[in-house]
């Protein structure tokens, strides 16, 4: 029987939940709403895990047997991931002011006075907060990769194993239930027909914002491989659509191996830094997470500006190295980042959460796509001359 993805059940709940907001009683709702109460706070408790579980163990074995071709693959992979970033900030301030008009919760004097109270709470205060916990995988990775002993390496990747069994077998899967609870709360309150709006129309943007920021590495790739940037795009389709139909990277690999290869790379280059750059390029999921993320500011009737969302930006850069490789994990990554730097609160990590998910498919073909054109240029920068191995007027 085939497993039924993600999305789709984020979408069944987004709908099921404006059915439930409709014609359920007020004490159902509760019970949901006390079902998102228990699991925002549960989630908050497990960010600090989440961050450290997963930033020091990746950054110190980025240091194992470090050179030349893992700087340039990093570096290049942190530049296209903070481009993407930037671009997403200025494409959302420049269309959001006209694409949200009038859109937004500052009709109530308080948005969560919208929202019904759930029956009972349960605090579960996180072992330290997120700034500590950052500080903390930061010292612990770069301490690792300088050193040579792997003791304290193993434990953190045991660890690691341990929080990411966490979010793929608690966490995500009960994600549909928290966003079908948020949802039903939503639409008792009136909040829906904004919601819904919003969701379709940065859904578009976001797309539009992949394809512009794959035309820009591949212009870049085709530019230092002297190669027609349109023919690599195509030859790299096996590779999106293969993402888009798993929701993910690591999945991608062998795929994106095959057709990297056809684009110019040499094997070599390309069996080093296509499941490096699966790892820690995200360039796709930095797009959606900052157009999601300002979308969701502006929900709430604020604005932010640049200089407030580069340290952002750029501290998404390095988390994303962190993002687990399940569906979803991007965004599970960044929640730290979004309560610490942007004060998302628990209904706006909830909208947020709801936000990434429907589009996380498209963010990881974005990345994956990407990957290729990353591939050649580590391969050009590396200084030897790739192989040539196709003619540019082959087709996929």
């Amino acid at each position: 029987m085939r497993k039924f993805g993600l999305l789709p059940r984020i979408i069944i709940a987004i709908i099921l939940g404006i059915i439930a907001g409709t014609f359920l009683p007020e004490i159902a709702i509760r019970v949901f709403a006390t079902f998102n109460s228990l699991f925002g706070n549960f989630l908050g408790f497990a960010i600090p895990l989440i961050i450290i579980g997963f930033i020091a163990p990746g950054i110190g074995s980025m240091g194992k047997g470090a050179g030349k071709m893992l700087g340039i693959t990093t570096g290049l992979a942190y530049i296209s991931t903070i481009a993407a970033g930037i671009l997403a900030y200025i494409a959302a301030s420049s269309l959001y002011p006209m694409m949200l008009k009038n859109q937004s919760f500052t009709q109530f004097d308080n948005p969560e006075e919208a929202l019904l109270e759930p029956i009972f709470t349960v605090e579960m205060a996180p072992i330290m907060g997120v700034m500590t916990a950052l500080l903390i995988a930061f010292t612990l990775g770069l301490g690792l990769a300088s050193i040579k002993g792997s003791t304290l390496q193993n434990a953190l990747n045991d660890f690691q194993a341990i929080v990411e069994k966490l979010i793929e077998k608690i966490i995500i899967p009960l994600l549909p239930i928290h966003i079908f609870g948020i949802f039903s709360n939503m639409t008792q309150g009136g909040q829906i027909g904004t919601i819904m709006s919003v969701f379709a129309k940065v859904f578009i943007m976001i797309i539009a914002l992949h394809l512009i920021i794959l035309f820009i590495q591949y212009t870049a790739a085709g530019t230092a491989a002297k190669r027609n940037p349109f023919i690599m795009i195509k030859q790299m389709l096996p590779a999106y659509f293969t993402a888009l139909g798993t929701q993910s990277s690591a999945s991608t690999i062998p795929v994106t191996l095959k057709q990297v290869k056809k684009i110019g790379a040499r094997e070599q280059t390309a069996d080093f830094s296509v499941p490096l750059l699966a790892t820690i390029h995200l360039s796709g999921s930095t797009i959606t997470i900052v157009s999601c993320a300002i979308a969701v500011i502006m929900l709430q009737g604020q604005s932010i500006s640049f200089i407030e969302i580069l340290p952002f930006i750029l501290m998404l850069g390095v988390t994303m190295i962190a993002a687990p490789g399940v569906p979803g994990g991007a965004v599970m990554a960044a929640l730290g980042l979004l309560e610490s730097m942007l004060g998302f609160d628990a209904t706006m990590i909830a909208l947020m959460i709801a936000l990434y998910l429907t589009q996380d498919s498209f963010g990881t073909a974005c990345n994956v796509t990407g990957d290729g054109a990353l591939t050649v240029l580590a391969d050009k920068l590396g200084g030897k001359s790739p192989v040539n191995n196709k003619a540019d007027s082959e087709t996929a």
